[in-house]
């Protein structure tokens, strides 16, 4: 029986890859003493690892396919085939930004000023390049985490680190003054895994219902019954993915429309809806758009 080895982003990622994963068909089920998750699946097989490391493994094929952020690709020059970029993170579905921080009263206010400084980060070898790509010399450090500790406690000049909003990095009394990358979450195959005909079509489905799954996570589905003498004035108002479906009832001047929309829309769209009309209005979730 052909198997696929798919790994699972363990850490930040973790949580909202298991809901993705959820919402697109499969349960997986981690234990805190279980590096091999179970799926539902019998054409899967799993490891739970840290996303920094994700990308050596996968080239090196002792996974074929895993999820990971841009940024450790990048960081680890790994030579895998990206297949998917799937735009979430852990709290949300936007990139998130590397950046270069320093403390609020610093005299750093640019790249150049870093010269012959030093600079505590988890992407050590994305840093480097960084800078000696623009002829700056700077001393890289290696930071196993709280990154910005090592800033308050005047271990380094200046840190580079990853923020969605950069809330956490101004609480801790940083600003930060230049952004060297965005990253986002992606999906990575090995090269001979995406030769082979029979894994490349399960990575392909996989990519296709997670892809699925995110698209529907902003959206939702509302079903309403209209007169059909009003039924022009409420399509106007429909926003659609293409054109919303349109039902007669049954032996009545009614018809019922169903449309996809977003989420954030509803709110305002509802009573307008009913102003034109429109009665027995139902919202509901969407697991997948395709």
């Amino acid at each position: 029986m052909n198997v696929l080895k798919l790994g699972i982003p363990k850490g930040s990622l973790e949580g909202a890859t298991l809901r993705l994963f959820e919402k697109s068909g499969w349960k997986i089920s981690i234990s805190d003493r279980n590096y091999f998750p179970e799926i539902n699946d019998e054409a899967i097989t799993c490891s739970i690892l840290r996303a920094q490391e994700m990308s050596i493994h996968v080239e090196n094929g002792a996974l074929d396919a895993g999820l990971t952020g841009r940024d450790w690709k990048e960081e680890n020059e790994s030579d895998v085939v990206t297949v998917a970029d799937l735009i979430y993170s852990k709290v949300s579905q936007s990139p998130t930004r590397w950046v270069l921080a320093v403390s609020v009263d610093s005299d750093i206010k640019e790249l150049s000023d870093l010269k012959g400084k030093k600079i505590a980060t988890e992407l050590v070898n994305f840093t480097k390049k960084y800078f000696a790509q623009r002829g700056i010399d700077v001393q890289v450090e290696f930071s196993w985490g709280a990154t910005e500790a090592k800033l308050v406690a005047g271990l380094a000049n200046a840190i580079v680190d990853v923020t969605e909003t950069g809330s956490t990095i101004r609480a801790h009394g940083l600003k930060i003054i230049h952004e060297l990358m965005q990253s986002n979450t992606i999906l990575i195959a090995n090269k001979d895994a995406w030769e082979d005909s029979w894994k490349r079509s399960k990575i392909e489905q996989i990519a296709l219902l997670l892809k699925g799954a995110l698209k529907a996570e902003n959206m939702v589905g509302l079903k309403m019954n209209v007169p059909k003498k009003q039924l022009d004035q409420v399509i106007k108002l429909l926003p659609s993915i293409t054109s919303p479906t349109i039902a007669n009832l049954l032996e009545s001047n009614w018809v019922s429309v169903e449309v996809m929309v977003h989420t954030e829309r509803v709110r305002e769209l509802i009573p307008e809806l009913i102003k034109e009309g429109a009665e027995g209005i139902i919202e509901y979730p969407l697991n997948k758009v395709i």
